[in-house]
């Protein structure tokens, strides 16, 4: 007997979180995307076109496709373009995914959002799932309005509260940092990174990991922390990656890079460095897995662009998946 697919549909395909989901997960579920203007192809992958912002839009993606899982990747991920453009991140980030997640719930769809650690207002601590948000950023303001109202609204939903994201994405008019890092060094160019935010680096493919293991175990109504096991500034990241990639370390330097902050009411944030460790225990202990450090991150991520074959293995001491 042939088991049927689960079917998963990713509102902003074109993004660098949702092009990168649909890679990963086309192995084992029927994925479908939208897009807004910017046609993509993407292998054994359906795309239509849909504004989120248009409830009829919305409605007619979520009956036609009739997803079991719907995963919300819109909005502007920039933390500068959103403190640039305020109206249209609030939009996006909150009023797109209030229409998804209502008629994702009206069809019986398990809805999906990927949040954001800078909820947070940058303090020197290990932040847990049940910490207040105190966002002291447009960005983070909007992702914490956004994990409200899925946790007063929605029956069937995980919140995935991700560290920084890197690898490649499809949208080549809309680079990510790990992209313009690898670009200058690729030209032999120097690179000033910032070297006053520290926060964790994961791959991106570990995210898609977390959310697979989330659908195959039927969990719901869950928030849970995903990020590396430690945390590092841009600088220390990309220095890294030259020791990992084998790239010039003398083409990276000490910078700090525009970080928008805004008036918060909770946050002790005065100035200097900002820090957002975010405590990995509990989806390490729903999911029985073992979060990598940034280093192991970016070695699996060094395989991965290589071509090298790459399983989720276990350790030889214990049960526990381990994700290098």
């Amino acid at each position: 007997m042939v088991t049927r697919k689960k079917t998963i549909l990713i509102f902003g395909i074109t993004s660098f979180v949702g092009s990168n989901l649909a890679e990963f997960l086309k192995k084992d579920f029927r994925v479908v995307g939208t897009y807004f203007s910017n046609k993509i192809t993407i292998p054994e992958i359906m795309t239509i076109p849909c504004d989120v912002l248009s409830k009829e839009e919305v409605q007619l993606a979520v009956f036609a496709i009739k997803p079991d899982i719907v995963i919300y990747a819109v909005g502007l991920s920039s933390l500068t373009d959103a403190n640039i453009g305020g109206s249209l991140s609030d939009k996006l980030n909150t009023l797109g995914l209030f229409n998804v997640a209502e008629y994702g719930q009206r069809f019986k769809s398990k809805i999906c959002y990927i949040s954001s650690g800078y909820v947070f207002g940058g303090e020197n601590k290990y932040y847990l799932e049940m910490d207040i948000p105190d966002a002291t950023t447009v960005y983070g303001k909007t992702k914490a309005s956004a994990e409200f109202y899925i946790q007063k609204n929605s029956l069937d939903y995980l919140l995935f509260r991700c560290s920084a994201l890197y690898g490649r994405g499809i949208n080549s008019f809309s680079m990510t940092s790990f992209e313009i890092l690898q670009k200058k060094i690729s030209e032999n160019k120097n690179s000033a990174c910032d070297n006053y935010v520290h926060t964790g680096f994961l791959d991106i493919y570990f995210l898609a990991m977390a959310i697979k293991l989330c659908i195959d175990n039927n969990i719901s109504n869950r928030l849970m922390q995903v990020s590396s096991r430690d945390i590092k500034t841009f600088f220390e990241f990309a220095q890294l990656y030259c020791k990992i990639f084998g790239a010039p370390e003398e083409l990276i330097s000490k910078g700090r890079w525009p970080f928008p902050h805004v008036a918060s009411a909770t946050s002790t944030y005065t100035g200097g460095d900002s820090y957002y460790q975010l405590d990995v225990s509990n989806i390490e202990g729903i999911l029985n897995i073992s979060m990598p450090t940034v280093e192991e991150s970016l070695k699996f991520t060094s395989k991965r662009f290589n071509g090298e074959s790459i399983d989720i293995k276990k350790t030889q001491t214990s049960n526990v998946i381990k994700f290098i």
